[in-house]
């Protein structure tokens, strides 16, 4: 039992996280493991300043926390606070995972999801280099305050990423398959999958085509939409962006036009997947954030702090990668909303243009850059031939304007790897999606 001292907020939170990390190169197994940490994260408030511990000792928080105490100042009044008075107060159990648990599986069992695998990756003689890559994550967190919260949840993941480097005298290639499951049992790896990005791997090293630089007509996967609506614009809304920033504030006053009248983009830890969380590490509780509605600037993302110092309400997007760090503004699963379109309908549209299957890496703050990976060309409405393109790049409220087009149906993107980077915090864990996006305009190169 924590006791907590009359004068200051304090909160605690503690992981015990579970994962497993096993990789082949090549078909040689070049690590395969299971670890376990448990860890705490304590803070104390006296109306002035936050004071930070980070524990292994999880069965001495008391004593983490009595030194955190001593080091502050007493403040009787410090719940009149904007900041502690924005603190929501829940005792709830959610567990979603404990009777799925990843814990619970064989590593034999995780890692022949790869070696399963490793006959038609073979039969391909275009693969110079080929990493197969099982991972999972079980953490159960706990947190507590000092005004009366206790909240205990589960979060899991798992799945399989298989990458290939395709070469062809000078030319080369990469492509990967992404697998994701929130429970083993659901994991679905298939040699048909991993057949299907071969083959399209190869037909892309050896007959894409450089693009013409110029501006086109472009047709964004759900994936890429995702990668785009994260990039471009869920960072510019998470709110620490803001403070003490008079231009930013203005530039993103709520009200504002931003975007298409069909487009709406909102963030939120109800979704199953890489961003799923139903407390963020404030112990607020997880809701639907509209970042656009409508095309118009409906809200953005917070903590405690940013929502007093902005005069709004907390968001549940206090996030931080591990006990190690302070909770910062963060991302959980950013989601542009589908439209009334078919997919056929979209593409129909284009008499020439571009259509991003995949995606490198991308980047944005008031422009963004996504580098493709996969591309196509579109030809009379039909999808064409593999092409390369190094970048497509625009500003932001200029292409959020440019959107004409958003297909029926969305898929949401979860990830067992890699994850959002935002100061010294990578990876955090973290979905995004959409429809299939039509945008009249944009830089290719």
């Amino acid at each position: 039992m924590i006791r907590f001292r009359q004068g200051f907020y304090a909160d605690v939170r503690v992981e015990d996280r579970f994962s497993t990390s096993i990789r082949y190169r090549n078909g040689s197994l070049e690590e395969c493991k299971n670890t376990n940490v448990k860890k705490a994260f304590i803070r104390v408030y006296d109306g002035k300043m936050w004071y930070y511990a980070s524990t292994y000792k999880t069965d001495d928080i008391q004593s983490e926390l009595e030194a955190l105490y001593a080091a502050a100042t007493p403040n009787f009044n410090v719940y009149d606070t904007p900041v502690v008075q924005r603190y929501e107060v829940h005792n709830k159990c959610k567990m979603r995972f404990a009777e799925s648990c990843v814990k619970d599986i064989s590593l034999s069992d995780k890692q022949s999801i790869l070696t399963d695998m490793f006959p038609v990756l073979s039969d391909s003689l275009y693969i110079k280099m080929s990493t197969a890559l099982y991972a999972d994550r079980y953490s159960v967190y706990e947190f507590f305050s000092s005004k009366g919260s206790h909240v205990k949840y589960d979060f899991q993941i798992c799945g399989a990423v298989f990458t290939d480097s395709f070469s062809d005298g000078e030319n080369n290639f990469d492509n990967r398959c992404d697998f994701f499951a929130d429970n083993f049992s659901s994991l679905c790896v298939t040699q048909e999958k991993v057949r299907a990005m071969v083959s399209e791997g190869e037909n892309f090293l050896l007959n894409a085509k450089p693009v013409t630089p110029g501006v086109y007509p472009v047709i964004l996967s759900p994936e890429v939409a995702g990668v785009f609506a994260h990039e471009s614009f869920g960072h510019k809304s998470e709110a620490d962006f803001m403070l003490g920033d008079e231009t930013m504030r203005m530039e993103w006053e709520l009200g504002k036009k931003v975007g298409a009248d069909i487009l709406s983009i909102y963030d939120s830890g109800l979704e199953s997947g890489s961003g799923y969380v139903p407390y963020d590490d404030e112990g607020t509780k997880a809701g639907k954030t509209y970042l656009i509605k409508n095309g118009i600037l409906a809200g953005r993302l917070h903590s405690a702090a940013t929502a007093a110092d902005l005069g709004e309400e907390v968001t549940g997007n206090a996030r931080a990668i591990s006990c190690d760090y302070e909770p910062i503004v963060r991302m959980t699963s950013t989601v542009i909303e589908a439209g009334d379109k078919t997919v056929e309908e979209l593409f129909s549209g284009i008499s020439h243009g571009y259509y991003i299957k995949t995606y490198k890496h991308g980047s944005g703050m008031s422009t963004f850059t996504i580098a493709p990976s996969l591309a196509y060309e579109i030809v009379d409405g039909k999808i064409g031939d593999p092409v390369k393109i190094a970048v497509i790049t625009g500003n932001v409220f200029e292409t959020l304007n440019l959107i004409d087009g958003l297909s029926d149906e969305v898929a949401i993107q979860s990830s067992v790897t890699g994850g959002c980077g935002k100061m010294e915090q990578w990876p955090l864990n973290v979905s995004f999606g959409g429809p299939y996006v039509s945008i009249s305009k944009m830089n290719i190169a």
